[in-house]
């Protein structure tokens, strides 16, 4: 992985009256680069073989500028060309996923947040050790030969739920698993799903108070998965199965939603325990993340995943969701970012939320 003083000696070298915010056209661009602009950044997208047409249709989150590449491997190749233009690059689940986490940690170019927890993030066995190490309620990892009931397999990486699948005894899961991918096998949480899109600053001082920084609660969602969400109007469990149709959990949208009142002080209290424990291990997660859980009908609440940078779920809100308004009116995660950028110019604190 790249020093940070490489990092800073990099950003040394800027213009901090002319920083530019990149990132790749896809997963939360949009929202990222409307933030940007709204706290006067320029942007820059980057992109395969040309720029996405869609753009067009919303001038307030084109970038201003394209760099082209013919595949995201070759974004490494492009790294004098962002540095010349000021850039602090935002990583998000596509940009990570397509360039790869070993390349993205060497990328010499200055990048929002911690790249130490993408190592945390992308293994599923040492995001275990972080959150069960936090004192998360985490669903049971559970052994092939031990499956005695529906558990979830999943894939490490983000995938974005392809390929992960349901399975009730060891043949299923012998028939469906991709033996040469590394991945994780859960129990089954019954319940309801909610993605809790949390933001820690380690640079502001008001607000809900952490042992550095603070804590926000931005929003919140429900992925729409497809088919998983609407498979079972063609019939029951056991028809689906003679017929040979089974459910799959590619994430095709996102669903807003709010959560009753009474769960907060929980809600910031896992938020505030996955960072404590962040900051205990690699020097602190910075920055947007989402902590993906199930609410079960005794309001527990049982944490299997965390994704440590901006979430696609937090595209619902770019003028702001029912909590961040609380905290400024059409606040989205994406100008947040660029807020905390902005703000750590101001204090010369750049230092404490790029790597």
């Amino acid at each position: 992985m790249i020093t940070k003083e490489r990092i800073m000696e990099i950003i040394g070298n800027y213009d901090l009256d002319k920083l530019s915010i990149a990132t790749v056209c896809s997963h939360s661009s949009l929202q990222i680069f409307d933030g940007a602009r709204k706290e006067g950044f320029r942007t820059i997208g980057i992109c395969v073989k040309k720029p996405p047409r869609f753009y067009d249709a919303f001038p307030k989150s084109k970038p201003d500028e394209f760099i082209i590449v013919d595949s995201y491997k070759d974004i490494p190749g492009i790294v004098d060309q962002l540095v010349a233009r000021n850039a602090i690059v935002i990583p998000h689940g596509s940009f990570v996923e397509y360039l790869g986490h070993e390349r993205f940690v060497d990328l010499a170019v200055p990048s929002f947040g911690n790249r130490a927890v993408l190592e945390w993030e992308s293994d599923r066995e040492k995001e275990r050790v972080w959150l069960e190490g936090a004192g998360i309620h985490m669903p049971k990892k559970v052994n092939p030969r031990e499956i005695n009931g529906p558990v979830m397999v999943k894939y490490h990486g983000a995938k974005g739920g392809k390929g992960f699948f349901i399975a009730k005894n060891y043949e299923e899961f012998q028939e469906h698993v991709k033996p040469d991918e590394k991945y994780t096998i859960q129990e089954f949480i019954t319940g309801t799903r909610y993605y809790f899109h949390y933001f820690y600053s380690p640079l502001r001082q008001e607000g809900y108070r952490l042992s550095e920084g603070i804590l926000e609660m931005l929003s919140m969602d429900r992925r729409v998965e497809s088919n998983a969400d609407e498979i079972f109007r063609l019939g029951s469990p056991r028809e689906l199965e003679e017929a040979g149709i089974h459910p799959t959990y590619v994430v095709t949208g996102n669903v807003p939603l709010v959560a009753r009142e009474s769960l907060l002080p929980l809600i910031f209290e896992l938020g505030e325990k996955v960072v404590e424990e962040s900051l205990s291990l690699f020097g602190g997660m910075i920055g947007p993340f989402c902590l993906e859980t199930v609410v079960t009908d005794n309001l527990e609440i049982k944490v299997f995943e965390i994704s440590a940078r901006i979430v696609a779920g937090t595209n619902l809100y770019l003028n702001g969701s029912p909590y961040s308004d609380l905290i400024e009116p059409g606040l989205s995660t994406g100008k947040r970012i660029a807020q905390e950028i902005k703000y750590a110019r101001s204090v010369g604190q750049l230092d404490k939320i790029l790597s």
